[in-house]
């Protein structure tokens, strides 16, 4: 920004000798500011002196050029770094939100923001921001330099434009502020028709809703992009009236400069470099202003990026590695009250206490909303009591202890969340392709059952799924559930409905595969078929939040 300053000012400074020279070469020849220049050149006559300003003029024009230019690419890319910053650190915060934060917020306002709206703060409000500085700067060095050249010409000129722009900023803010709320307002809405469209893209098929969602996105894409064409509009708008009026303003101002006693010759030189300062000064308001005016629009999605960037940092703890829990006797749960809504209605769960010794087979059954998952989230450690504790090995589960206790699970929910790479890769999720284990890969998907039809495929285990694994039946993906699990070689094993997608007979062998393993193993599982819970060491019956009974499969289902 200094650089472009100076070279701006080189520039127009050279205006001045430039136009001297070849309208009044004597005086200039006789300046002592040019004596140094001409010594330097061995010059004898004023009639030498014009190549060389004309060169020297023709050089600083380059320079300035050039120098601006460097200042876009600078400005471009430090602005899209720094989106870079905002957008991973607001992912990174995002994702190390609790459990409960996630279950209770919108996720396509979260993409919103992440693949949007950090783009709209980048080119609506950091880079004009860099933007309106760096004209501020060359605007009041400008300024200041037609200040030293004609001091009445320039105070007339800057209070005319100044006026005009002070205007057009006074009667367009508002607009400016209500568009920037409906562009932040319709791009969460485009995300979550685009999210909701393609998630349940099975069922917008079957029942033939691909119009409904059509208009819906086109409706709410064209609030959004009206508003942007507005805001873009608002801060382009002064441009072609100030254009007109400054080439009138110039016209009265070389009428003016010619009535002086000087005359022409003496006025050209001055009226000329104003011309030619007004030239680079115009653009660079206009500039400032259209800045301005970008930012004025981006602001509402500048507040949704701050919120997200204001979320509770993660932890220390949860940023290092963790030595899993120690885990040689039992999960104690005592006097366990939760509720998602504290202030609201009655208790998920309420004064429930279980004991689950190690290696035990559980089942867990009970009426849709009886609390069976939400038991399974708090023992995970996803959820905490409200009050009561849950402990292990008669350490309490925590904030502090909470990662080294997950250190030792392995979870398989009813709907299997695969991402769009291998099934090897799905496997071992979360683990680099070259550092898989492939034998224990290999093993994990034999015990789910899934390995010879995966071995079948003619890629074997470099196999592509698919988006969700759009390309697997469903039992196929709940097996690649379990073969993550198994690979994961956890003590804790919990399973929430991870067989409903399975025949009868792939489930009864999965099942098989799970009484063979480690007898150290702790199985916690709710079934979709209770036949499934058949070789459970015990059952847990819960009714209204409340552990209702407790026993074997005969004592509990019977037969």
């Amino acid at each position: 920004m200094l650089l472009g300053t100076v070279s701006e000012v080189v520039s127009l400074g050279m205006v001045l000798p430039f136009l001297g020279a070849l309208t009044a070469p004597d005086e200039v020849f006789s300046h002592a500011l040019m004596q140094p220049l001409i010594n330097l050149l061995d010059l004898n006559s004023s009639a030498e002196l014009v190549l060389p300003l004309s060169i020297l003029f023709a050089l600083a024009a380059i320079i300035s050029g050039l120098i601006r230019l460097a200042l876009l690419w600078v400005q471009t890319h430090l602005g899209n770094a720094i989106g870079n910053d905002l957008g991973s650190a607001a992912y990174r915060k995002t994702l190390y939100q609790p459990y409960a934060v996630h279950s209770a917020r919108n996720s396509s306002q979260i993409i919103a923001v992440l693949m949007t709206k950090i783009n709209t703060v980048v080119y609506f409000v950091i880079i004009p921001f860099l933007t309106l500085i760096s004209a501020s700067i060359i605007v009041a060095t400008v300024v200041g330099f037609m200040f030293f050249v004609d001091p009445q010409m320039t105070t007339v000129a800057l209070l005319s434009f100044g006026l005009i722009y002070f205007a057009v900023a006074y009667f367009t803010k508002k607009h400016l502020a209500s568009n920037s709320q409906l562009v932040t307002l319709r791009q969460n809405e485009v995300a979550q028709v685009v999210q909701e469209g393609l998630g349940g893209i099975r069922d917008v098929i079957i029942d033939g809703l691909q119009e409904t969602y059509f208009r819906i996105y086109r409706r709410v894409d064209w609030q959004m992009r009206r508003a942007l064409s507005i805001i873009a509009i608002l801060g382009g708008a002064p441009r072609p009236v100030i254009e007109a009026f400054g080439m009138v303003l110039i016209a009265i101002l070389a009428y003016i400069l010619t009535q002086r006693e000087e005359g022409l010759a003496a006025a050209l030189p001055v009226l000329g470099t104003l011309a030619l300062a007004a030239q680079r000064l115009l653009p660079l308001v206009q500039q400032g202003y259209a800045s301005w005016a970008s930012m004025a629009g981006g602001k509402a999605s500048l507040v949704d990026v701050l919120e997200l960037l204001e979320q509770e940092a993660p932890p220390p703890s949860a940023q290092i590695r963790h030595e899993p829990l120690l885990f040689n006797d039992r999960i104690q749960v005592s006097d366990l009250t939760f509720s998602y809504h504290p202030q609201e209605g009655k208790p998920v769960l309420q004064k429930l206490d279980l004991t689950i010794e190690r290696g035990a087979r559980v089942g867990f059954i009970g009426e849709t909303g009886s609390g069976k998952s939400t038991l399974l989230d708090l023992i995970m450690g996803l959820l905490f009591a409200s009050s009561g504790e849950i402990s292990i090995d008669n350490t309490a589960l925590d904030l502090k202890t909470q990662r080294s206790w997950q250190a030792r699970i392995a979870h398989v929910p009813q709907s299997i969340f695969l991402t769009d790479g291998s099934i090897a890769e799905n496997i071992a999720f979360g683990v680099r392709k070259e550092h898989i284990d492939w034998t224990r890969l290999k093993v994990a998907a034999e015990k789910a059952q899934i390995s010879g039809a995966i071995e079948a495929l003619n890629d074997g285990y470099d196999t592509f799924v698919g988006e969700r694994g759009i390309r697997l039946s469903g039992g196929q993906r709940q097996r690649i559930g379990i073969a993550r699990a198994l690979y994961k070689k956890a003590d804790v094993l919990v399973l929430d409905e991870a067989t409903s997608a399975l025949d009868v007979e792939t489930e009864a062998a999965v099942m098989k595969s799970f009484e063979d393993m480690d007898e150290t193993l702790t199985i916690l599982m709710v079934a979709h078929r209770v036949s499934t819970l058949k070789n459970c060491d015990y059952i847990v019956e819960l009714k209204s939040g409340r552990v209702s009974r407790v026993g074997n499969f005969q004592e509990i289902i019977g037969g």
